[in-house]
């Protein structure tokens, strides 16, 4: 019993500093999160760049019609001519419609293993969707994952790999319960308790499969390529039978035990939580808090003093005989006095001494209470005397355990007093604080109050204040298991970035407390346990040894276990009607999903999983737990690396909240909306009428012209800049329609090249170098081969924004800014044959960009990548099939690189000057350079020098080193390097 109790306190009241990272994990964590902040800043100015100036929109053409998609669903889309309206520029709903289904219906998403059922020679590569509850809609922190998991995904796809991504929902069983709750009471004034359990279940799943349905639309628009063959539901009958496996498994080995111990129960829910579900708010003192279930606001950081009347000094426990002596306790909880059963003061406090041993009499109730000697009273906190409440607090049930005190509950699980509370039953717990306090003033036991900063905790879910209560529950031992799965992660078995994620799940494990699974609900997975009956007169003494239960697959083979058990005896059989904790499920996803408790195809090919990739939040209530109970369950690590991404926050930093109006849906962002289509969205949700005017204000403010469209590209590039590792992100609508204009260059471009190419055009069977290839040519394909060799080494390392940055500047600074632009020249007088190199290496450079973006922006590369001529017998049927670019020594050109950068130098230099000096075109350009050979290099590029300068210069004199000094003079300046400046005079200005 005794460890059981300190078990049972330890889950009642973990320290909240155990959960605090250390001091050397703080440092690096703030270090983290100003690498995170500088690469927030670059990726909003490269946003900026990618925005450009807004174009304005002719007034005198029509808007167009909102575009209805040609082809039949799942066919192969039917691509329209770029001259026509809707193709001439990028609109994300066109570009982005028909592809998903077309890809499904061909199976690129499902795995693709060898004849012999193997897998690809580079190996398998598996990634869970971390189930979304089916509570609601997406928000954009699914988004975020859903960017960064499909990136991973698609680009080892495109490497060769076997890959699967898994898709599913989570049932959310507090979270499901508590929606399906509010919207039957708010629609239909009933209770659960009105339907009774199977009518409620009944109408739990018709939401699941509404709200379900949604969720895999919205995934599906976002562009994750799962696999839907093997769509997963936790309580699908495969997910059902694993949790009913584990369950009796983790029983019959010892791990899982019942016991009577505290608990956090919620009033509100009408169920224990765990501590991971409660959430703590520091009250500086006096605070009134907005309670379910009380139409006035409740006082909270005070603490009140009153006083106990003490007995005689020879008062027994069966006397009541008082003095005028009383004795003066201080509590922030009056209304749990109703179940205080001792007094204790400090073995050392002079002031009580004399008092230990004797007794109070309880002033309400025929109770006397032994005053104590224990170390739990502070001397200089309050009066010193301190109240003993077991079975409401997590300290004094330590305090009654050591002290043999009774145990009274005087609360019923709706938070109304019980018997226990006499004459108080049946009044609500904090009416009777207000009553309690009145009653002890007319006593003349009332002391006084005064305010008192304190730490309250409420459920996560309904914001009710806990309650701690004393009951039996199924509890998981987990000192056990979180020894091998901190090992795991030492012996790097598991990988857990970032660092400080890392430290966390360590400090967490290490103070590890018993899990209690029960959760009195009707949505979830019912327990399988069974409470064993007698019948009086055969009951044999056994309801003197407490509850009798046997856990059990099935009612039939709990029956064969029992009558194992108690031969010949007649017996009944109960089912436990609490269900499980949620996590408890969740916490078998890697393996669940693959066919366990059977040896299925896929647990022997594709476990363990490689990466779980999911938001911090999840460290200890999910990720922690199924590396546990995978390594318990099936003797292997569930994935071998962890990524914790960041959590998404508004473009002013607040956390997303419905009741705040922030929380974006990404269908709005990928499709845009109106302001008054999302004031109308808060009216079909849970907010009150308190909280729909807060939201509508914060949504007008926010959103006062509503959401561009921006498509789910754009929105997906966006989240993936975002994620540098650091600390949380800040979600400004404004960086995605930046991202949306990068998306039209990326289409305008490749519409360019396509406008170029031959109309027989047939590209050359794989990309090589002839050695006919002008300068700009090889620096291009260099260019490529840079930024595929720094995608690689950046998503290696999971730095994402980095990668994204890769490909951005590749599109935005190699191949628009100056590549397309120095081919303008080459295909307009160029010879024939430095017109056909072009030709190639234009098709090269926009073929090799659009396979390098295809994990990032899946939409927009499926869409021009098909719009392209394929290579000599290349019969790939999609670029989610297509190889990614990779690192090539032949392409790998540092000679071109140095001096092609001294042209694209020498001509930025000189827009740089005219931009200083507002000099739009016309003007004089000369270019000196002190190096012989650079002076030739330069002359020998001067097409494509001037076609970078572009028509700020009438005229480009280039300058040796002993020429033209007089010229120079009155000349703008500036210093490409140490051998060559550029010049520039001006011309017409602005």
């Amino acid at each position: 019993m005794a460890s059981q109790a300190k078990d049972g306190i330890a889950e009642a009241a973990t320290s909240m500093a155990a959960m605090k990272l250390d001091k050397k994990a703080e440092k690096e964590r703030q270090k983290a999160e100003k690498a995170k902040k500088f690469a927030e800043k670059q990726a909003n100015q490269q946003a900026r760049i990618a925005a450009g100036p807004k174009a304005q929109k002719p007034t005198d053409q029509p808007e167009l019609p909102k575009y209805v998609e040609q082809t039949p669903p799942g066919e192969k889309k039917v691509l329209g001519p770029l001259n026509s309206p809707y193709h001439s520029a990028y609109i994300p709903g066109v570009v982005e419609s028909a592809w998903d289904a077309w890809w499904a219906k061909m199976g690129f998403f499902e795995p693709e293993f060898t004849e012999d059922g193997q897998n690809l020679a580079p190996g398998a590569f598996v990634i869970p969707l971390p189930p979304p509850n089916v509570t609601g809609a997406l928000h954009c922190g699914h988004a975020l994952g859903t960017a960064l998991e499909d990136l991973l995904i698609r680009w080892h796809r495109m490497r060769g790999f076997t890959t699967l991504y898994i898709p599913g929902c989570d049932h959310a069983s507090i979270s499901t319960q508590s929606v399906v709750e509010k919207m039957l009471w708010r629609r239909e004034r009933k209770t659960r308790h009105d339907l009774g359990r199977e009518g409620f279940v009944a109408r739990a799943l018709e939401w699941k499969d509404e709200y379900h349905t949604k969720i895999n639309k919205v995934l599906r628009r976002l562009g994750g390529s799962y696999d839907w063959t093997r769509e997963a539901f936790t309580m699908d009958p495969q997910r059902s039978e694993a949790v009913i496996e584990a369950f009796v498994r983790l029983h019959d080995e010892g791990l899982i035990y019942r016991a009577n111990r505290l608990v956090n129960w919620c009033v509100h829910l009408n169920t224990t939580v765990s501590n991971l579900e409660t959430d703590s708010i520091d009250l500086p003192g006096r605070t009134l808090l907005t309670i379910p279930g009380y139409d006035r606001k409740i006082e909270f950081g005070v603490l009140t003093s009153f006083s106990y009347p003490l007995t005689n000094p020879n008062t027994t426990t069966t006397t009541t005989e008082t003095t005028p002596e009383t004795i003066t306790i201080s509590t922030t909880r009056l209304e749990t006095m109703l179940g205080d059963v001792a007094i204790a003061v400090h073995p050392a406090d002079p002031r009580y001494t004399h008092l230990i041993g004797r007794f109070a009499r309880h002033p309400f109730l025929d109770r006397l209470l032994p005053i104590i000697a224990d170390p739990i009273a502070d001397p200089s906190f309050g009066s010193g005397a301190v109240k003993i409440t077991p079975a409401h607090d997590a300290a004094d049930f330590a305090v009654g355990v050591a002290h043999g005190l009774e145990v009274v509950n005087i609360l019923n699980d709706d938070g109304t007093m019980n018997g226990n509370a006499g004459r108080f039953e049946g009044m609500k717990r904090y009416d009777v604080r207000r009553v309690v306090g009145e009653e002890l003033r007319r006593l003349g036991l009332w002391v006084g109050e005064e305010a008192n900063p304190m730490t309250v905790r409420v459920c996560s879910k309904s914001r009710d204040v806990i309650e701690p209560v004393v009951k039996p529950q199924w509890w998981m031992s987990m000192k056990e298991l979180a020894g091998p799965a901190m090992e795991a992660v030492r012996k790097g078995d598991i990988t857990i970035r970032p660092e400080t994620a890392s430290r966390s799940y360590f400090q967490w494990l290490e103070n590890i407390n018993d899990w209690c699974l029960s959760r009195q609900l009707w949505w979830g997975h019912q327990i399988p346990a069974y409470r064993v009956g007698f019948a009086a007169a055969a009951a044999g003494g056994l309801e003197e040894e407490g509850e009798v239960w046997i856990v059990a697959r099935n009612e039939a083979e709990a029956r064969e276990k029992a009558a194992k058990r108690f031969p010949g005896r007649e017996f009944s059989l109960e089912r436990d009607p609490d269900v499980l904790d949620t996590w408890f499920s969740s916490g078998l996803w890697p393996f669940s999903t693959l066919g366990w408790p059977h040896k299925t195809h896929d647990m022997q090919n594709l476990f363990p999983n490689s990466i779980l990739e999911s938001g911090w939040d999840t460290l200890f209530f999910w990720i922690a737990r199924m590396i546990m109970l995978s390594l318990k369950l099936t003797g292997q690590v569930p994935f071998r690396e962890v990524y914790c991404h960041s959590l998404i926050r508004d473009a002013q930093g607040r956390k997303m909240s419905k009741s705040l109006g922030n929380v974006l849906d990404p269908v709005a962002v990928m499709e845009g909306i109106s302001l008054e289509a999302l004031q109308e969205s808060l009216k079909t949700g849970n907010l009150d009428e308190s909280e729909y005017k807060v939201a509508s204000k914060n949504q007008k403010l926010s959103f006062p012209n509503g959401i561009p469209e921006c498509g789910a590209d754009a929105l997906r590039f966006s989240l993936i800049s975002y994620t540098t590792g650091g600390g949380d992100v800040n979600f400004d609508i404004k960086v995605m329609a930046g991202y949306r204009r990068f998306c039209n260059k990326i289409y305008q471009a490749t519409k360019y090249v396509l406008g170029k190419l031959p109309a027989d055009y047939v590209p050359p069977s794989k990309l090589a170098k002839t050695g006919n290839e002008s300068l700009s040519e090889r620096w291009v394909l260099h260019r490529l081969d840079v930024a595929a060799r720094a995608v690689h080494e950046a998503l290696e390392k999971r730095e994402f924004s980095r990668s994204a940055q890769a490909v951005y500047r590749y599109w935005y600074d190699d191949v628009c800014d100056v590549f397309i632009e120095t081919s303008k020249a080459v295909l307009q007088d160029g010879s024939d044959a430095a017109k056909a190199s072009a030709i190639d290496t234009l098709y090269a450079a926009v073929e090799g960009g659009l396979t390098l973006t295809h994990p990032f922006m899946p939409f927009l590369s499926e869409e021009l990548w098909q719009r392209l001529p394929r290579r000599q017998d290349d019969s790939t049927p999609s670029i989610v099939k297509a190889r990614y670019p990779e690192h090539r020594a032949d392409l790998d050109d540092g000679d071109a690189s140095e001096k092609f950068e001294l042209v694209i130098s020498c001509a930025k230099g000189i827009r740089s000057l005219a931009a200083e000096a507002g000099i739009k075109r016309d003007g004089i350009g000369y270019l000196a350079c002190q190096n012989a050979a650079d002076l030739a290099l330069l002359r020998t590029e001067i097409g494509p020098l001037k076609s970078l300068i572009g028509k700020v210069v009438a005229s480009l004199i280039m300058l040796g080193a002993a020429e033209g000094k007089s010229d120079l003079e009155g000349c703008a300046v500036f210093s490409v390097s140490s051998t060559t400046t550029v010049y520039l005079k001006s011309g017409q200005t602005n």
